[in-house]
């Protein structure tokens, strides 16, 4: 039977699934924020607890799922851990900036019912900026107070401590010996899990019924288990059965199966990397370019900016269509004029030629 890594190999290494992938998730993102961005939090929770649950909480996993994937295949590659930290530091950190900077010092003073004079001059303004460094704040001053889903910018932003987290972890499992020991990330991934477990049972908030949004603790085990996915991929099969089979478990344990979330990584991992090495024709918007990041950071505060607009009518799709157009222009200006041309930087080499010049 065909491996993940004998499709690796078909593929050139260079499967168009993962593209497809990446852009499918992010846009599923902004149609779950149409929602609560529109009508509140009180539609989330509905949004949460109807049938479309088990899709919806599955998004987040299957995204740190995949980078998992594609990100072990860059640890592999790397000459360091240095050399590793580096790349992925250019990769999150520069789009990330530019986003908090725009929304910080133009978006804001656009939207704030405050003073320019009052707004500058609030904490909240310099707390904002720290977004950069991947210390959350969610509030501008004088911001979104009365949306729908009020004081918050750009709740998308939750997820980027654990991202970093992902990465410092994925470094330390290096340093231990993870190349040489792939059983290191599965232990880590159980210790993981049952942490969380165990935190939840203590703190009296463990429930049976997966419900709500994911923890951040089933995005980092989902990262690990995709790097496992990658680095066991010469043993794991290429399988369409398995692909329906790990689609339907992950489903069924992020919305019904008690405990599920400490269960759904691996088959999630499984999933997410079958997926992407579909590799179907690419069209030419994801030729050369990834807008899925952008997509992420800007999606949220775009959403909350249409619904504070009042000649735009405040329906769902209306918000959805609206910002992703916005978004959408937002996604290619980080691409081309950001994150693409940081990525030259992404060796150290390339980083000293340019200091020397």
């Amino acid at each position: 039977m065909k491996t993940l890594a004998q499709r690796i190999e078909e593929t050139g290494g260079r499967a168009s699934g993962f593209d497809y992938l990446r852009l499918t998730l992010a846009v599923a993102v902004l149609l779950v924020h149409s929602v609560d961005t529109t009508y509140g939090l009180s539609a989330n929770d509905a949004l949460f607890g109807s049938w479309l649950r088990p899709f919806i909480r599955a998004i987040l996993p299957m995204f740190f799922a995949l980078s998992g994937f594609l990100v072990a295949g860059s640890l592999l590659r790397s000459k360091g851990i240095g050399t590793f930290l580096w790349m992925r530091a250019v990769r999150i950190y520069p789009a990330l900036t530019v986003e908090v900077l725009l929304s910080a010092f133009i978006l804001g003073p656009i939207f704030t019912s405050y003073t320019l004079s009052q707004y500058f001059s609030d904490p909240l303004f310099l707390r904002y900026l720290v977004n950069a460094t991947g210390h959350i704040s969610f509030l501008l001053p004088g911001v979104f107070n009365d949306n729908p889903h009020p004081n918050t910018v750009n709740t998308q932003l939750w997820t980027v401590p654990f991202e970093l987290y992902c990465y410092l972890t994925l470094a330390a499992l290096a340093l231990a010996g993870l190349k040489n020991r792939r059983v290191v990330g599965i232990l880590s991934i159980v210790v993981i899990s049952l942490s969380l477990f165990l935190y939840k049972s203590f703190s009296q908030s463990l429930a049976l019924t997966p419900v709500g949004p994911v923890s951040g603790y089933l995005l980092v085990a989902s990262f690990l288990a995709g790097v496992m996915a990658y680095l066991y991929r010469e043993l794991i099969p290429y399988s369409r059965p398995l692909l329906w089979a790990t689609l339907l478990a992950s489903l069924l344990l992020l919305s019904v199966v008690p405990g599920g979330d400490f269960l759904a990584p691996l088959p999630v991992a499984y999933a997410t990397a079958h997926l992407g090495l579909l590799n179907p024709r690419r069209i030419k918007l994801v030729q050369g370019a990834d807008f899925s990041y952008g997509i992420y950071l800007y999606g949220f505060v775009v959403q909350q900016a249409v619904v504070s607009i009042e000649a735009i009518p405040r329906l769902w799709y209306v918000n959805f269509v609206v910002a992703g157009l916005v978004t959408s222009a937002f996604a290619a200006f980080s691409w081309y004029w950001v994150e693409k041309p940081m990525l030259r930087f992404k060796h150290w080499t390339a980083l000293r030629r340019t200091a020397a010049v």
